[in-house]
This record gives C-alpha cells, structure tokens and sequence, in this order.
C-alpha cells in the first residue's frame, strides 16, 4: 500500500508538468503588439473648440482643416506677401502640431523654385502665424502625438 501511495504521489508531481503552459516573453508580447499598431493614423485628428462637438471623425478632420485654414487665410491677408510676390497666389502650409497643443508653420515650395525668398516668406509666417485659439492635439491610443500636415492655403481671392 506504501508503494501505491509513493506511485501515486509521483504520478501527481510529472503531471502537473502536462498543465504548464508556455506563457509568451514579454519582448514578443511587445513585437506583436507593435507591429499591430498602424503608425500612419491617429484615434482622433487635432481639433479646435468649434469641431469637438462633431461625432463623425472624418467630419471632425474636415472642420479643422477647414477652420485652420480660414484663420492662416485671414492672418496672412493683411501682409506683405500679396505685395512682395504678385504672382503668388497660394502657398503651402505644412502644419505640426505638438503633443503639448502648439504648431510650427513652415512653408512648402518646389524644389527647383528660386522666385521666391524662401527666408523672408518663412520669417512673415512666423511672425503673422501667431496666437490661434486652442488647439487639441492628435490622439493616439490615449496619447497626444505629433501630426504634420500640409495645408494649401490661397492668399489671393478673386
């Protein structure tokens, strides 16, 4: 009977073994979690008060871009740059905005472009693309992230 008893232990610590299971590492948990993730899209675009109340994200994107725009129209109108460069009637914009809610303007123009003085026109948006109203950054997975966009933005309307 003692050697039953001696069996019947052993038996029960080998098969406890059959009931492990091989519990992932915590770096391939994190790679396939990573590679998961889509890097090119945000949960939600920044945004400004006036959209927040929209539900549809796509909707919500548009508002903002359209809002955005409107105000860099109406900032630059009153400048030089009508003045300086006639012929230049829309410019882009490319627009970053930071996790800690503030943009940087740059302008976009073609790389083989020598009409225009890219410094001067850089140095006039930075000074008139100043104090816009607050802007909500881009979330992703409950984070705020950095977005960059570019923005055509038409100086002359005829």
């Amino acid at each position: 009977m003692k050697h039953y008893y001696l069996f019947l232990v052993i038996i029960l610590f080998n098969s406890c073994q059959y009931f492990e299971k091989q519990v992932p590492s915590e770096k391939e948990l994190l790679q396939k979690e990573l590679k998961s993730i889509n890097w090119k899209e945000v949960d939600e675009f920044p945004s400004v008060v006036d959209c927040e109340k929209i539900e549809d994200k796509t909707q919500r994107q548009q508002c903002f871009f359209e809002v955005l725009t409107q105000l860099i129209q109406e900032k630059l109108s009153i400048d030089t740059l009508s003045v300086l460069y006639p012929e230049l009637d829309t410019i882009e914009v490319k627009v970053t905005v930071f996790p800690n809610a503030t943009m940087q303007f740059e302008p976009q123009f073609p790389k083989d472009s020598v009409t225009y003085d890219k410094i001067k026109i850089d140095s006039i948006l930075k000074a008139r693309l100043v104090n816009f109203p607050k802007i909500n950054p881009a979330i992703k997975r409950g984070i705020p992230v950095k977005t960059q966009f570019i923005l055509p933005v038409i100086l002359k309307v005829e």
